[in-house]
């Protein structure tokens, strides 16, 4: 409404008509889906699940519960849900709980109407402004939902604490003709949950015994964790018997969703961009990371493994890249596989343990799940040695196309790559591994230099993780060396190269 009205008067000429929020969401959403516009922007992998659940949901002019695991964008659906609103809605000026103008329900509205009529004051509120959101812990009370006598306003005001005036709204009430959020709804203490009933059934509030009835006008979300129904509490029944539609959230399908995602929320700055290049074989390895996470028997899989173990991950893998890169003085580098060893912190404060998990040790786990996604990507880069073992002896030997570079290994010669070594002294490093240029260039014939020499890396690294070759990460450096001299050191019997390649292939 380009000229707002300024009293009650003005609102009428101007033909307002009041409409609850709900109709307010369910007709604005109308309006997107005949413009074929996207009401959920930036939500990527709902597409064809939790976005058309949601808008049914609105459409019937339901309140909603996102159900499901940390990371899963459920509060950031509930925060979109604005932009389903009219920019501008009018308000009574100066009510606590937005009164309506045609609808008023505080007492402070009412008798300013009554006084003043036509010419009682209207202020505007924004779309922004008609969102609230509360975290469930078990300290948070009814006061702090619903409201509370005040004592001070008593005093000040003279009056009785029968009168409604003393009264303290709570979150509840302030956000009225809003969106109101409770997250990790099972958190809240099952008697704050009963005081929820009578407002999402009929908007009743009750306050100290108070008779108050205050038709509420509010669009509920709660979110949950299905782990919160066993750890720490639980959704009341007939709570739950009360929010409409029951709305299940899910981690990305497939790595390219996923990819899309750590793509859009990383916060990589300028400079960073233009120093450091981010391989899309590097964006790979560090989302499959998550994946192998979520399926890992070392990980709480109750808990989850949020988005945000990727988001940071590949945020410190930049960082990683960039410093190595400040140290050397370099304009420009490249994440290098080594990189990634930065990641590790990422891990390691994003993922629940198990039992297992934690007799492994979190740093322990991470650098596994490192492997782990190592050797998922690296089959889709390269023959996979797995199945070069389940041939014959003769046979394996003769198709292996990573003999040259194990020969070189289970010669006595080892490679060292520091985590601060230039790109220009890593490459001359790479090139002396017999074999591990010819490879790259056997698979990938139109790969440039840089592309070329991350992938020698990585071929390192896939032969390590299918324990071809031994990788052991120290203070400050990468070693690779033979298997079976890695195996000598720690008294492990020793095996001639004929013996490793059939033991190896068979």
């Amino acid at each position: 409404m380009n000229n707002k009205a300024s009293t009650l008067g003005e609102l009428k000429k101007q033909g307002y008509m009041s409409r609850s929020i709900k109709d307010e969401l369910r007709e604005n959403l109308i309006k997107k889906i005949k413009a074929k516009e996207n009401a959920f922007p930036g939500i990527l992998g709902y597409e064809d699940s939790v976005i058309p659940d949601t808008e049914r949901a609105l459409l019937s002019r339901h309140n909603i519960l996102f159900l499901g695991l940390r990371g899963q964008a459920k509060t950031r659906m509930a925060r979109q849900m604005t932009q389903l609103l009219d920019e501008y809605i009018p308000v009574v000026a100066g009510s606590e709980i937005n009164d309506d103008p045609l609808m008023p329900i505080s007492r402070y509205a009412i008798d300013l109407i009554e006084t003043h009529g036509d010419d009682t004051p209207i202020s505007w509120l924004h779309r922004n402004q008609r969102y609230g959101e509360k975290l469930a812990t078990p300290d948070v009370s009814v006061a702090d939902l619903i409201g509370d006598i005040d004592p001070i306003k008593a005093a000040n005001l003279k009056l009785s604490f029968a009168d409604e005036r003393v009264l303290h709204y709570g979150i509840i009430p302030r956000s009225n003709r809003s969106i109101f959020v409770i997250n990790e709804l099972p958190d809240l203490q099952a008697r704050i949950q009963v005081s929820l009933f009578n407002i999402l059934e009929e908007g009743d509030l009750q306050i100290r015994g108070f008779k108050l009835r205050l038709p509420l006008d509010v669009m509920f979300v709660f979110t949950a964790n299905p782990e919160d129904y066993t750890n720490r509490g639980s959704i009341v029944t007939p709570l739950k018997d009360r929010i409409e539609s029951q709305i299940l959230t899910h981690y990305p399908k497939s790595i390219e969703t996923a990819l899309a995602i750590t793509e859009q929320e990383a916060h990589i700055y300028d400079d960073q961009l233009k120093r450091v290049n981010v391989s899309d074989l590097v964006k790979r390895l560090i989302e499959q990371v998550s994946f192998e996470a979520r399926g890992s028997e070392f990980v709480d899989k109750k808990s989850g493994v949020s988005a945000r173990l990727t988001i940071a991950a590949y945020e410190n893998a930049v960082s990683a890249a960039e410093r190595r890169a400040i140290i050397n003085a370099e304009q420009h580098t490249q994440v290098w596989i080594s990189d990634l060893v930065g990641i590790i912190p990422s891990i390691t404060g994003k993922i629940e343990l198990v039992y297992e998990g934690e007799q492994e040790g979190p740093y322990q786990v991470a650098f596994n799940l490192l492997e782990k996604a190592t050797r998922t990507i690296f089959s889709q880069y390269f023959p996979n040695p797995d199945t070069l073992k389940k041939k014959k002896a003769k046979e394996a030997i003769d198709d292996n196309p990573y003999r040259s570079i194990t020969r070189w290994f289970n010669s006595g010669n080892n490679l060292d790559v520091f985590f601060e070594t230039k790109d220009a002294d890593k490459v001359q490093l790479l090139y002396k591994v017999d074999g591990l240029h010819a490879i790259v260039k056997k698979y990938f014939k139109t790969a440039n230099d840089k592309e070329n020499a991350l992938l020698m890396e990585f071929v390192l690294h896939g032969l390590a993780a299918f324990s071809l070759i031994s990788k052991k990460v120290l203070d400050g450096k990468i070693e690779f060396k033979d298997l079976m001299g890695s195996m000598l050191n720690m008294g492990t019997q020793s095996f001639s190269e004929e013996d490793f390649n059939d033991s190896d292939f068979n």
